[in-house]
């Protein structure tokens, strides 16, 4: 895979988090990792959006009550997911 050189300005503090916990590891393959990880997120959200367009354009919008019902799903499994993660 071709590589290119680039100059990034970064939060400092976030910076060296980052690099203590990666230690003698390369920091540019971390924050390649990381970009691809974002980039790949950032295409399945677009192609679930792009999904909802379909599904909205066949059968009209979506109630609010269901939008919120969503919401309410999505905040509990983030919940349990970071409990999960902390314990």
């Amino acid at each position: 895979m071709a590589k290119e050189k680039v100059t990034l300005t970064l939060d400092a503090g976030n910076l060296a988090a980052l690099r203590s916990l990666v230690g003698q590891r390369s920091l540019s393959a971390t924050v390649d990792h990381a970009i691809a990880v974002h980039v790949s997120r950032m295409k399945h959200l677009a192609a679930v959006d792009e999904w909802l367009g379909e599904l909205e354009s066949q059968h009209g919008p979506v109630p609010p009550e269901t939008i919120e019902w969503a919401g309410h799903v999505v905040d509990e499994w983030a919940k349990r997911t970071r409990r999960r993660k902390a314990g």
